[in-house]
C-alpha cells in the first residue's frame, strides 16, 4: 500500500465519518427524506456532468449497471434514508458507531454464506465486534435511547453491507465518476416516492442548514464516494476496508466536537473494542 493510497484511505474515513454530524444538523431543520432526495439529485447530477466533461460515458457493463442499481438502492435509499429518519431521535455518534460495524457484517456474511474462509484472528475480531456493540447498546438502552431510531439504524447497516458487496463489481471497468453519479440518481429517484407521499416541505431556513447541506452534498456525498471507488480499484476492497476501523473513533469524535454530544465511558470502551475487531478482521484477510 503506497502513500497515496494511505492518504486516500484516511481522507475517506474522515469524510465518511463526518457525514453523520452534518446529517444530524440537516434533519433538525428539514424533512429527512426530502432533504436526502434533493441532496442525491444535486450530487448525482454534478457527478454525471463532471464525468461527461472528463470524457466518461454511460456505456457500462452489465456487472457495473447491477452495481449501480444495487448500490443506489441499498446504500443511498435504504441505508442513508433510514439513518436520516433515525437521526431525528438518536445521536449522530450512535448512528456512526452502528454504521461502522459494516466491515464486521461483510466478513460475517462472507464466512457464513459465501464460503469464504476466515482465520482465527478474524474470528476473534468478529467476537470483539459483537462485544463492543453489546457494551454500547447496553449503555445506550439503559440511558433511554429511542428504540425505533435504533432499529432503523440496524436495518440500515444491513443494507450498507449488501451495498458494499455489490460495489466490488461496479468498481472495475472504468467510468468511476459516472458510476458514482448514476448510483446517486438511482437513490434520489427512489427516495422521492416516500418523501412526496409522507413528508411536508417544512423547512427552517438558516445558515446551519445551508452549510450542512452543501457540505453533505459535496464532501461525504460526492467526493467521499468517488475516493472510495478509486481506492477500491487501486488497492482492492480488502485493503481499502481496513480504513473502516477509524470510523468509530472519527464518528464519535466529530459528533462530540461539533454537536457537543456527550460520550460516556462505556461508549469509549465499546468504540475501542469495535475498532480493534474491525482491524483484526481486515488484517486476517491480508496475505501472509
Amino acid at each position: 500500500m503506497d502513500i497515496r493510497a494511505i492518504l486516500m484511505g484516511l481522507a475517506f474515513a474522515a469524510m465518511w465519518s463526518s457525514a453523520f454530524t452534518s446529517a444530524r444538523v440537516i434533519v433538525e431543520y428539514a424533512p429527512p427524506l426530502t432533504a436526502l432526495a434533493f441532496r442525491f439529485l444535486v450530487s448525482g447530477t454534478l457527478g454525471v456532468l463532471i464525468a461527461a466533461a472528463l470524457g466518461q460515458n454511460m456505456r457500462l457493463s452489465r456487472q457495473q449497471w447491477t452495481g449501480v442499481v444495487v448500490f443506489g438502492v441499498c446504500q443511498n435509499a435504504l441505508y442513508l434514508g433510514l439513518n436520516f429518519v433515525a437521526m431525528q431521535t438518536i445521536a449522530a455518534s450512535l448512528a456512526a458507531i452502528i454504521a461502522s460495524t459494516m466491515p464486521l457484517l461483510v466478513a460475517l456474511v462472507g464466512w457464513l454464506f459465501l464460503g469464504q474462509k476466515i482465520k482465527a484472528l478474524g474470528i476473534a475480531g468478529l467476537i470483539a465486534g459483537v462485544i463492543g456493540v453489546v457494551v454500547i447498546m447496553g449503555a445506550r438502552i439503559t440511558d433511554g435511547v429511542d428504540l425505533y431510531g435504533l432499529i432503523l439504524c440496524l436495518i440500515g447497516v444491513v443494507s450498507l453491507t449488501i451495498a458494499t458487496l455489490a460495489v466490488l463489481g461496479a468498481a472495475s471497468g472504468g467510468n468511476v465518476l459516472m458510476i458514482v453519479g448514476l448510483q446517486m440518481l438511482v437513490g434520489s429517484a427512489i427516495l422521492w416516492v416516500p418523501a412526496l407521499a409522507f413528508e411536508t416541505f417544512d423547512v427552517n431556513w438558516n445558515w446551519q442548514l445551508i452549510v450542512a447541506f452543501i457540505y453533505t452534498t459535496i464532501v461525504p456525498g460526492l467526493l467521499a464516494t468517488w475516493v472510495w471507488f478509486v481506492l477500491v480499484g487501486r488497492i482492492g476492497a480488502v485493503k481499502a476496508s481496513t480504513f473502516h476501523f477509524l470510523n468509530p473513533f472519527l464518528g464519535v469524535a466529530i459528533a462530540a466536537a461539533l454537536l457537543g454530544e456527550t460520550i460516556g465511558l462505556l461508549d469509549v470502551l465499546g468504540v475501542v473494542i469495535i475498532a480493534g475487531g474491525i482491524l483484526a478482521v481486515q488484517l486476517s484477510k491480508q496475505p501472509a
